[in-house]
C-alpha cells in the first residue's frame, strides 16, 4: 500500500513539475504540490528502502526542452526545504544548535520568480543557465543578456559564478496585460509565468519587451574569495555591481527571524514583485560547512511560506458524528493540506442546508481556509475540475451509531438523534465531563473513555467514579500498567473536590459554556441553589438570557438528570462555589485581555483566573477590541499586532500591579 501511494506520488509530482518547469503551464496550485511533496518526503523518510532514483525528492524539478543547449552546473544548484509555522522555524533552529552551531540568520525575501546562475570570466558574463534538474540547466544567455539590471560586464576583471533570480515587476506584468487584452490576446496570468515564458522565448526581442528584473542571493564559492559570511557575499556580489535585494536582514536569534517574518508578511501586498515566502540562511560559512547537505537540501538554509488564504485539496468523502445532544454534523473528510501553517484533515459542513448551498459532491476540490485563522472551513467547490465521477451529497436519515430515526424540529436546520440510549451522545458527554475545561480528569481522554464504553465500565458520569471496581479487570488491558490506572484512579478522586463551576460545565447543560458556567457558580453559590431557581430568577442575572434559564431550567426538571446529579452529589462531587467574589477592579472590570509568551511567575491558567476574578475576559486574538496585550518572555507576533494597533501592552510586573 505504502509502494503504491509513493508511485502516484512520483507521477503526480513528475507531471507537475513539467507543466510548471517546462511547459510553464502549472496544472496544480503551490499548495497542492506542497502537500504532495511533503506526504512523499515523510513517506520515503518512514520506508527508505523505497526511494526511487527517480523521485523528486531526489533532485531539484525541471526537465530541459531541446531548443536550448543543455549546461552543466559545476556546482549544484540546490533546491531549499520548505517550512510551513513559527514552530517549524524553530525546530529548524533547534536542529542547527543540536550540532553545537550558535547561528546568525540572514533572513531574506523568497522571491517569486525563476532560478538562474550567471557566469562571468574576467568580468564579462559569458553564460546564463536556467536551474533544471539542478546537475543539468538550460543556456539562456541570449534572453538574459536583455535584462538591464544583470550587467554584461562586472566592475571588477574576476571570474566567478553566482545565482540568483529573474522576475517581472507587479506594474510590468499590468501595462503588458492592458496590451494583450487590447489586442484581443490571452493576458498572462501571474508574474511568475510571465518571467518564466519571457526568459525561455528563442526570440530575444520578446524577452526584451517583457522588461524583466533580477535579484543576485548566492555566492556558490565564497571561500574562494577570501568570504566568511553570506552577509560579506552580498555585499561582494553588490560591489561588483550586481543587483541585490535591500531587504535582507542580519539577524541575532531565531526571535528576530520570526519578527522579520512578520514584518515583511504584512507588507508583502504593498511590495512592486511577487514574493512567497522568506528565505533563512546561517550567516558564517564554515557554519554551513559543517552543517552540510541532505540528498536535495541544504541544511543550513531553509523557506518559510507564508500561509494561503486559500487551499485547494480534494474532498474526500462526508461523514457524520452525533454531539452530547444528538446533534448531527456533516463533516469533509480531506486529502491532508497545509492551511496557514497547519495540516487539516477533517473541517465541518455544519448541516445539510449548508452543504447543499455549496453544491458540494464527493470528489470535489475544493478550496479550504482557517476561519478566524482558526477553524478550518469549505470555502467553495472548483466546478471547473469535475470530471463526472463526484457523487452526490445524500443527507443521512437514521442516526449512524443507533439507527434512530432522525428529527428535524421546526423552523431548525439541524437534524437530531433523540434517542437517550444513543452510544454516541454517551461517549460525547463523558468525554466533556472529563475534559480540562471541565472536571480536568487527567489521564481520561477520549481514546479511554471509548475503549471504557466499548469494554462496559463506564456507561454514564457517575460510572467514572465507580472506575476503581474494574481496577483488576483495567491493568490486564494492554496499554494499562498499575501505575497508569492508579494515577487515573486519583486522579478521578482529585476531580471530586473541583468547584462548582467545573462541575456544572461538565454536566453538558445545552447553550451552558464556561463563562455561564462561573456566572450561575458564583451568582447560586451552590448546586442546590441553582437547581431550586425559575426563570424569572435567572434572567435578571447579567449575561443569562431567556435560552439559557429554560435549558436550564428544563436540565433539572428532567428525571434522568436528576437521578445522576443526585448519585453524583451521593458520591462526594463538591457542589459549592469554591471562587471567591468577582472584585470590581477598573483596570480589569468589562475589558478584555489576550496574553502571549510566557509569563516567569504565572502560568497562563494562573493569569487567566486572575483576570476572570478581578471582573476582566481574556480572548485568544488581538484586534481592535482588545483592551490590554499582556507579554512575557518571547511574545511573538500577537505583540506586534498590539504594537501596530495601539493598544495598551503590561508586562507581568505591571499585570502585578494591577491586580
Amino acid at each position: 500500500m505504502v509502494e503504491k501511494r509513493i508511485d502516484e506520488l512520483i507521477k503526480i509530482i513528475n507531471e507537475a513539475d513539467y507543466n510548471y518547469h517546462t511547459l510553464d503551464n502549472p496544472t496544480i496550485t503551490d499548495q497542492e504540490y506542497d502537500k504532495y511533496l511533503r506526504e512523499l518526503f515523510d513517506l520515503e523518510e518512514a520506508h527508505p528502502e523505497l526511494v526511487r532514483s527517480d523521485s523528486p525528492t531526489q533532485h531539484a524539478g525541471g526537465q530541459i526542452i531541446d531548443e536550448f543547449t543543455k549546461v552543466e552546473h559545476k556546482i549544484p544548484m540546490m533546491s531549499l526545504s520548505d517550512v510551513f509555522s513559527e514552530y517549524e522555524v524553530e525546530q529548524f533552529d533547534e536542529k542547527i544548535r543540536k550540532e553545537n552551531v550558535n547561528p546568525k540568520y540572514m533572513c531574506e525575501l523568497k522571491i517569486d520568480g525563476l532560478s538562474v546562475s550567471l557566469l562571468y570570466e574576467k568580468g564579462n558574463l559569458v553564460r546564463a543557465a536556467t536551474r533544471g534538474d539542478g546537475v543539468i540547466g538550460e543556456d539562456i544567455t541570449h534572453n538574459v543578456k536583455t535584462i538591464k539590471s544583470i550587467p554584461l560586464k562586472l566592475k571588477e576583471e574576476v571570474d566567478i559564478e553566482v545565482r540568483g533570480e529573474i522576475f517581472m515587476n507587479k506594474k510590468t506584468l499590468e501595462e503588458i496585460n492592458k496590451k494583450r487584452i487590447a489586442n484581443n490576446e490571452q493576458p498572462l496570468r501571474n508574474c511568475r509565468n510571465a518571467a518564466a515564458g519571457s526568459i525561455r522565448q528563442l526570440d530575444s526581442k520578446i524577452a526584451a519587451e517583457r522588461k524583466l528584473d533580477s535579484f543576485i542571493y548566492h555566492l556558490p564559492n565564497p571561500l574562494d574569495y577570501g568570504i566568511h559570511t553570506h552577509s560579506e557575499a552580498l555585499d561582494y556580489m553588490k560591489k561588483l555591481g550586481l543587483k541585490t535585494n535591500p531587504n535582507n536582514r542580519l539577524v541575532n536569534n531565531i526571535s528576530e527571524v520570526l519578527d522579520f517574518i512578520s514584518e515583511k508578511g504584512k507588507i508583502r501586498s504593498d511590495l512592486p514583485y511577487d514574493i512567497d515566502g522568506i528565505v533563512i540562511k546561517v550567516n558564517s560559512i564554515d557554519d554551513q560547512q559543517k552543517l552540510g547537505f541532505t540528498a536535495k537540501y541544504p541544511k543550513w538554509a531553509t523557506a518559510y511560506k507564508f500561509p494561503a488564504e486559500e487551499v485547494l485539496t480534494k474532498l474526500k468523502d462526508i461523514i457524520f458524528t452525533v454531539g452530547r445532544t444528538g446533534q448531527i454534523t456533516p463533516n469533509a473528510v480531506l486529502d491532508p493540506v497545509i492551511v496557514a501553517g497547519s495540516t487539516v484533515k477533517r473541517a465541518t459542513l455544519h448541516n445539510e442546508d449548508y452543504v447543499i448551498s455549496k453544491d458540494l459532491k464527493i470528489g470535489d476540490i475544493v478550496s479550504i481556509r482557517k476561519a478566524g485563522d482558526v477553524i478550518p472551513e469549505v470555502v467553495e467547490v472548483k466546478k471547473e475540475r469535475r470530471d463526472g465521477s463526484e457523487k452526490d451529497f445524500v443527507m443521512i436519515s437514521e442516526c449512524p451509531m443507533c439507527s434512530s430515526k432522525l428529527v428535524k424540529k421546526e423552523g431548525q436546520v439541524d437534524y437530531f438523534c433523540i434517542n437517550p440510549e444513543c452510544p454516541a451522545k454517551k461517549i460525547e458527554g463523558l468525554i466533556h465531563f472529563s475534559s480540562r475545561n471541565a472536571m480536568n480528569i487527567d489521564g481520561l481522554g477520549e481514546r479511554i473513555i471509548e475503549d471504557f464504553f466499548n469494554f462496559g465500565f463506564i456507561e454514564k458520569i457517575s460510572d467514572i467514579y465507580n472506575l476503581k471496581v474494574h481496577r483488576d479487570d483495567i491493568i490486564t488491558l494492554e496499554g494499562y500498567g498499575n501505575k497508569s490506572v492508579t494515577n487515573l484512579l486519583d486522579a478521578i478522586e482529585i476531580s471530586k473536590n473541583n468547584s462548582l463551576e467545573k462541575f456544572i460545565f461538565g454536566l453538558g447543560i445545552p447553550h451552558v459554556g464556561e463563562k455561564t458556567a462561573k456566572i450561575l457558580a458564583s451568582h447560586y453559590k451552590t448546586l442546590d441553589n441553582l437547581i431550586n431557581s425559575d426563570t424569572s430568577e435567572l434572567v435578571n442575572i447579567d449575561d443569562i438570557g431567556e435560552t439559557i434559564a429554560n435549558s436550564v431550567i428544563s436540565y433539572f426538571k428532567d428525571k434522568d438528570n436528576m437521578d445522576e446529579v443526585n448519585k453524583l452529589k451521593s458520591i462526594g462531587i463538591n457542589t459549592k462555589y469554591l471562587g471567591g467574589e468577582i472584585i470590581e477592579n477598573e483596570n480589569f472590570t468589562g475589558k478584555s485581555f489576550v496574553l502571549t509568551g510566557t509569563l516567569e511567575t504565572l502560568t497562563r491558567d494562573e493569569a487567566k483566573k486572575i483576570i476572570e476574578d478581578n471582573g476582566g475576559k481574556t480572548v485568544g486574538s488581538v484586534s481592535k477590541k482588545t483592551s490590554v496585550v499582556i507579554v512575557g518572555k518571547d511574545p511573538g507576533s500577537k505583540y506586534n499586532k498590539a504594537v501596530e494597533l495601539g493598544i495598551e501592552i503590561w508586562n507581568e510586573d505591571e499585570f502585578k500591579n494591577k491586580i
